[in-house]
């Protein structure tokens, strides 16, 4: 007798590329997000995307007729993981990140602004203003040593006219400036398992 699988209860989907590219919606995806809600299944929107702030996603959601309160998780998020209460943090990232690293309870200090002292970890996601200073900051700050840590390594993000520099790519210069091996928080790695986890409940 053939072994019957059980009907998925959460659903994950990524959200550049499946959902939207540029928050441009792509045909079908609200229609699909509804009727999987409508067979009972929770849809969580799983992004790489550490830049926004969690408000922002499901703001944009909602435009393209998708509600999505709570049901967001990102890979500045799934960093935010591996930073501690009180630790003192360079983010050389966008909003996103500080946002996770600050709910934490951890003090987030931006990698674009004068940076002194020693920090606890470096996290690193993508950004548009990724200057050299910003990598001479990270990279200096990882060498004194503070964990390196990545939101993710994807190498390109998805835009109507084709790919750009993702956040993998800038990591990977404050990996090479610093020598040192990053913890990659976002998909497909176990702190967003784990952010996934938490968040269902299993």
């Amino acid at each position: 007798m053939e072994a019957r699988s059980e009907p998925a209860e959460v659903i994950l989907s990524d959200l550049d590329g499946v959902i939207w590219l540029a928050h441009e919606a792509i045909d079908g995806a609200a229609v699909a997000v509804a009727m999987a809600r409508a067979a009972g299944r929770r849809v969580l929107f799983v992004t790489n995307n550490s830049g926004a702030l969690i408000r922002e996603h499901e703001a944009a959601l909602e435009r393209i007729g998708i509600p999505a309160e709570g049901d967001v998780l990102s890979s500045a998020q799934a960093a935010g993981l591996l930073v501690n209460s009180g630790e003192r943090v360079l983010v050389a990232g966008g909003p996103g990140v500080i946002e996770a690293v600050e709910a934490r309870g951890a003090e987030a200090i931006r990698a674009d602004e004068s940076a002194d002292g020693r920090f606890d970890a470096v996290v690193v996601g993508w950004h548009r203003w990724v200057d050299f200073e910003v990598l001479t900051r990270s990279a200096r700050a990882t060498r004194q040593g503070a964990r390196l840590i990545g939101t993710n390594d994807d190498a390109t993000y998805p835009t109507p006219d084709g790919p750009i520099p993702g956040g993998g790519s800038i990591l990977a210069a404050v990996q090479t400036a610093s020598g040192c091996t990053p913890v990659i928080a976002g998909k497909p790695f176990e702190p967003m398992a784990s952010l996934v986890r938490a968040t269902v409940g299993s």
